[in-house]
């Protein structure tokens, strides 16, 4: 349970890919909350430019639920497995969840990022994604905030004015930091 909520955390669920949303309807017919982020791109057709929306991070969503009650959410057609260490479910840190939302919610411009490592933490003071912090790098001439899940190693970039970041510091820069030197985690298969 979300000690601060009273709610259950966010676990990542691992599905097969290209099921994400029917795993997502098996779910919310159980009756639970779950979270697919998605993201718009421009696919091109024989004889047509089609804008369709594919999932952020291919082949996971995420998913509220008490850790100890997890078979109906393994027993859930496409899953394959909960994330987490040492045979565990790992919740998702609530922060990086509602970084994603809030991402999502701005309606700006995003796209699937490789996992960064090792970068420059800024905050955003400005603008609809004021407060949130990131890594800023530079990709074709644009810039962009990445925003990561950790458990995942995945990450999300969205274009952002640099003239509305600066230098981060407090929790984001602290994870960041202990992201390094922590290993990769353990899918859990039950």
């Amino acid at each position: 349970m979300n000690r601060n909520t009273g709610q259950s955390e966010w676990f990542a669920l691992q599905v097969r890919t290209k099921h994400e949303r029917n795993v997502a309807d098996f779910l919310r017919g159980k009756g639970y909350e779950w979270f697919l982020p998605l993201y718009k791109t421009r696919t091109h057709w024989s004889d047509r430019i089609k804008e369709i929306e594919l999932p952020l991070f291919p082949g996971y969503l995420f998913c509220r639920f008490d850790p100890q009650k997890r078979l109906p959410i393994l027993t859930t057609p496409g899953v394959i497995q909960i994330l987490g260490y040492n045979r565990q479910p790992a919740p998702v840190d609530e922060d990086e969840i509602n970084a994603i939302q809030t991402l999502i919610a701005s309606g700006l411009s995003n796209q699937p990022w490789p996992y960064i490592h090792v970068g420059d933490t800024v905050e955003i003071h400005s603008g609809p994604l004021r407060g949130m912090t990131g890594i800023l790098t530079e990709f074709k001439g644009k810039h962009k905030l990445i925003v990561s899940v950790t458990l995942l190693q995945r990450s999300v970039a969205v274009e952002i004015d640099s003239a509305f970041v600066s230098p981060g510091h407090g929790k984001e820069a602290e994870r960041q930091s202990r992201a390094i030197v922590r290993s990769r985690p353990i899918e859990v298969a039950v």
